[in-house]
Protein backbone atom coordinates (compact mmCIF):
# COMPACT_ATOMS: atom_id res chain seq x y z
CA UNK A 1 0.00 0.00 0.00
CA UNK A 2 1.19 3.16 -0.79
CA UNK A 3 1.62 5.62 2.14
CA UNK A 4 2.88 9.40 0.86
CA UNK A 5 0.21 10.73 -1.65
CA UNK A 6 -0.42 13.66 -4.12
CA UNK A 7 -4.14 13.81 -4.92
CA UNK A 8 -4.85 16.75 -7.78
CA UNK A 9 -6.89 17.83 -10.19
CA UNK A 10 -9.37 20.31 -11.41
CA UNK A 11 -12.38 22.14 -8.81
CA UNK A 12 -14.96 20.02 -8.64
CA UNK A 13 -13.06 16.49 -9.52
CA UNK A 14 -13.82 15.12 -5.69
CA UNK A 15 -10.25 15.07 -4.37
CA UNK A 16 -11.86 16.20 -1.23
CA UNK A 17 -14.87 13.21 -0.95
CA UNK A 18 -12.13 10.59 -2.40
CA UNK A 19 -8.90 12.04 -0.01
CA UNK A 20 -11.15 11.50 3.36
CA UNK A 21 -12.70 8.25 2.33
CA UNK A 22 -8.64 7.46 1.38
CA UNK A 23 -7.63 8.57 5.07
CA UNK A 24 -10.21 6.81 6.60
CA UNK A 25 -9.44 3.79 5.64
CA UNK A 26 -5.29 3.64 5.24
CA UNK A 27 -4.69 5.85 8.13
CA UNK A 28 -3.37 8.85 6.11
CA UNK A 29 -3.24 12.33 6.99
CA UNK A 30 -4.87 14.70 4.48
CA UNK A 31 -3.09 18.29 3.97
CA UNK A 32 -5.72 20.45 2.08
CA UNK A 33 -3.86 23.41 0.85
CA UNK A 34 -6.99 25.57 1.54
CA UNK A 35 -7.88 24.54 4.91
CA UNK A 36 -4.34 24.52 5.86
CA UNK A 37 -3.81 27.95 4.86
CA UNK A 38 -6.73 29.41 6.98
CA UNK A 39 -5.73 27.21 10.13
CA UNK A 40 -2.69 28.82 9.89
CA UNK A 41 -4.21 32.12 10.09
CA UNK A 42 -6.78 31.54 12.14
CA UNK A 43 -4.13 30.27 14.92
CA UNK A 44 -0.99 33.27 14.44
CA UNK A 45 1.64 30.66 13.92
CA UNK A 46 5.09 32.85 12.51
CA UNK A 47 3.87 31.27 9.13
CA UNK A 48 0.37 32.07 8.96
CA UNK A 49 1.41 35.91 10.35
CA UNK A 50 3.30 35.87 6.96
CA UNK A 51 0.73 34.33 4.94
CA UNK A 52 -1.58 37.34 6.45
CA UNK A 53 -0.26 40.12 5.54
CA UNK A 54 -0.13 39.29 1.99
CA UNK A 55 -3.13 38.37 1.78
CA UNK A 56 -3.40 41.29 3.32
CA UNK A 57 -1.53 43.14 0.61
CA UNK A 58 -3.85 41.09 -2.11
CA UNK A 59 -0.39 39.35 -3.00
CA UNK A 60 -0.20 35.55 -3.53
CA UNK A 61 1.49 33.60 -0.57
CA UNK A 62 5.14 32.90 -1.35
CA UNK A 63 6.26 29.32 -2.13
CA UNK A 64 8.43 29.07 0.98
CA UNK A 65 6.02 29.93 2.83
CA UNK A 66 2.97 27.50 1.76
CA UNK A 67 5.98 24.41 1.95
CA UNK A 68 6.96 25.41 5.23
CA UNK A 69 3.45 25.19 6.30
CA UNK A 70 3.40 21.66 4.88
CA UNK A 71 6.79 20.39 6.39
CA UNK A 72 5.98 21.43 9.73
CA UNK A 73 2.83 18.93 8.99
CA UNK A 74 4.19 15.98 7.15
CA UNK A 75 7.53 15.59 9.44
CA UNK A 76 4.86 15.85 12.59
CA UNK A 77 4.50 12.46 14.46
CA UNK A 78 0.97 12.05 13.64
CA UNK A 79 1.91 11.79 9.77
CA UNK A 80 4.51 9.05 10.33
CA UNK A 81 1.75 6.97 8.99
CA UNK A 82 1.24 8.50 5.75
CA UNK A 83 -0.47 11.85 4.22
CA UNK A 84 -2.31 12.67 1.12
CA UNK A 85 -1.41 16.43 -0.57
CA UNK A 86 -4.81 17.74 -1.53
CA UNK A 87 -4.83 20.90 -3.36
CA UNK A 88 -0.44 21.29 -3.67
CA UNK A 89 1.53 21.53 -5.59
CA UNK A 90 -0.29 23.96 -8.28
CA UNK A 91 2.53 24.27 -10.61
CA UNK A 92 6.02 23.21 -11.66
CA UNK A 93 7.48 25.33 -9.21
CA UNK A 94 5.75 24.41 -6.26
CA UNK A 95 6.51 20.92 -7.46
CA UNK A 96 9.94 21.55 -7.53
CA UNK A 97 10.17 23.46 -4.14
CA UNK A 98 7.71 20.57 -2.48
CA UNK A 99 10.66 18.00 -4.15
CA UNK A 100 13.40 19.79 -2.36
CA UNK A 101 11.36 19.83 1.17
CA UNK A 102 10.72 16.11 0.50
CA UNK A 103 14.43 15.07 0.43
CA UNK A 104 15.65 17.14 3.14
CA UNK A 105 13.71 15.21 5.16
CA UNK A 106 14.79 11.63 3.19
CA UNK A 107 10.82 11.20 2.12
CA UNK A 108 9.33 10.16 -0.85
CA UNK A 109 6.56 10.39 -2.28
CA UNK A 110 4.69 6.70 -3.43
CA UNK A 111 1.85 7.63 -5.42
CA UNK A 112 0.89 11.08 -7.75
CA UNK A 113 -2.79 10.16 -8.79
CA UNK A 114 -4.18 12.61 -11.46
CA UNK A 115 -8.10 13.03 -11.40
CA UNK A 116 -9.76 13.50 -14.51
CA UNK A 117 -13.32 14.74 -15.42
CA UNK A 118 -14.98 16.81 -18.70
CA UNK A 119 -15.50 20.38 -18.13
CA UNK A 120 -19.21 20.25 -18.09
CA UNK A 121 -19.02 17.05 -15.53
CA UNK A 122 -17.57 20.31 -12.86
CA UNK A 123 -19.34 22.63 -13.88
CA UNK A 124 -22.39 20.61 -12.68
CA UNK A 125 -20.71 19.41 -9.97
CA UNK A 126 -19.54 22.74 -8.85
CA UNK A 127 -22.70 24.87 -9.65
CA UNK A 128 -24.90 22.58 -7.02
CA UNK A 129 -23.00 22.50 -4.18
CA UNK A 130 -24.84 23.66 -1.29
CA UNK A 131 -23.57 24.75 2.58
CA UNK A 132 -25.30 24.85 5.83
CA UNK A 133 -24.12 28.31 7.01
CA UNK A 134 -25.09 27.08 10.58
CA UNK A 135 -23.18 23.84 11.05
CA UNK A 136 -21.28 23.53 7.56
CA UNK A 137 -22.40 20.48 6.09
CA UNK A 138 -22.73 19.91 2.34
CA UNK A 139 -25.61 18.85 0.12
CA UNK A 140 -25.63 18.97 -3.41
CA UNK A 141 -28.86 19.74 -5.35
CA UNK A 142 -28.86 16.72 -8.04
CA UNK A 143 -26.75 14.19 -5.71
CA UNK A 144 -27.64 14.70 -2.12
CA UNK A 145 -30.52 17.42 -2.01
CA UNK A 146 -31.67 18.25 1.45
CA UNK A 147 -35.04 16.63 2.57
CA UNK A 148 -36.26 20.51 3.28
CA UNK A 149 -35.14 22.40 -0.02
CA UNK A 150 -32.64 25.58 1.85
CA UNK A 151 -32.93 23.64 4.65
CA UNK A 152 -29.93 21.66 6.64
CA UNK A 153 -31.09 18.01 7.33
CA UNK A 154 -28.60 18.19 10.47
CA UNK A 155 -29.38 21.71 12.16
CA UNK A 156 -32.06 23.36 10.18
CA UNK A 157 -29.67 26.05 8.89
CA UNK A 158 -30.18 27.98 5.66
CA UNK A 159 -28.24 26.67 3.08
CA UNK A 160 -26.45 28.55 0.79
CA UNK A 161 -24.13 28.46 -2.66
CA UNK A 162 -20.69 29.84 -2.50
CA UNK A 163 -19.59 32.54 -4.61
CA UNK A 164 -16.89 30.88 -6.15
CA UNK A 165 -19.75 28.68 -6.82
CA UNK A 166 -21.29 30.61 -9.58
CA UNK A 167 -20.90 29.42 -12.95
CA UNK A 168 -19.33 32.13 -14.15
CA UNK A 169 -16.96 32.37 -11.16
CA UNK A 170 -16.02 28.75 -12.05
CA UNK A 171 -15.68 29.01 -15.36
CA UNK A 172 -13.09 31.14 -14.80
CA UNK A 173 -11.55 28.73 -12.00
CA UNK A 174 -11.05 26.24 -14.35
CA UNK A 175 -9.60 28.75 -16.88
CA UNK A 176 -6.85 29.38 -14.49
CA UNK A 177 -6.42 26.40 -13.80
CA UNK A 178 -5.74 24.64 -16.65
CA UNK A 179 -3.09 27.22 -17.65
CA UNK A 180 -1.35 26.35 -14.18
CA UNK A 181 -1.82 22.47 -14.46
CA UNK A 182 -0.69 21.75 -17.70
CA UNK A 183 2.60 22.00 -17.31
CA UNK A 184 2.31 20.28 -13.58
CA UNK A 185 0.72 17.52 -15.32
CA UNK A 186 3.51 16.73 -18.27
CA UNK A 187 6.05 17.33 -15.25
CA UNK A 188 4.56 14.48 -12.80
CA UNK A 189 3.25 11.81 -15.69
CA UNK A 190 6.94 11.05 -16.28
CA UNK A 191 7.77 9.99 -12.83
CA UNK A 192 6.73 5.90 -12.53
CA UNK A 193 4.86 6.92 -9.58
CA UNK A 194 1.98 8.77 -11.49
CA UNK A 195 -1.18 7.32 -12.10
CA UNK A 196 -4.59 8.67 -14.01
CA UNK A 197 -8.17 7.94 -12.67
CA UNK A 198 -10.98 8.46 -14.33
CA UNK A 199 -13.27 10.90 -11.64
CA UNK A 200 -16.39 10.08 -13.27
CA UNK A 201 -19.20 7.93 -12.30
CA UNK A 202 -20.66 6.57 -9.10
CA UNK A 203 -18.56 7.51 -6.26
CA UNK A 204 -17.80 4.53 -5.01
CA UNK A 205 -16.59 3.38 -8.62
CA UNK A 206 -14.38 5.85 -9.01
CA UNK A 207 -13.07 5.14 -5.13
CA UNK A 208 -11.98 1.48 -6.34
CA UNK A 209 -10.28 3.34 -9.14
CA UNK A 210 -8.26 4.82 -6.89
CA UNK A 211 -7.57 1.53 -4.65
CA UNK A 212 -6.29 0.46 -7.87
CA UNK A 213 -4.17 3.09 -8.84
CA UNK A 214 -2.64 2.69 -5.27
CA UNK A 215 -1.45 -0.94 -5.98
Amino acid sequence: MSRNLILFGPPGVGKGTQGARLAREYGLLVIAMGDLLREEVRNETALGVKAKAFMDAGELVPDEVVVGMIESRITADHASGGFILDGFPRNVRQAEALARMLEKHELTIDRVIFMQADESVLVERLTGRLICSSCGFGFHRHYSPPKIEGRCDHCNGELYQRDDDREDVISSRLQVYDEQTSPLLEYYSALDSFRSVDAVGDIDEIYARLQAALD
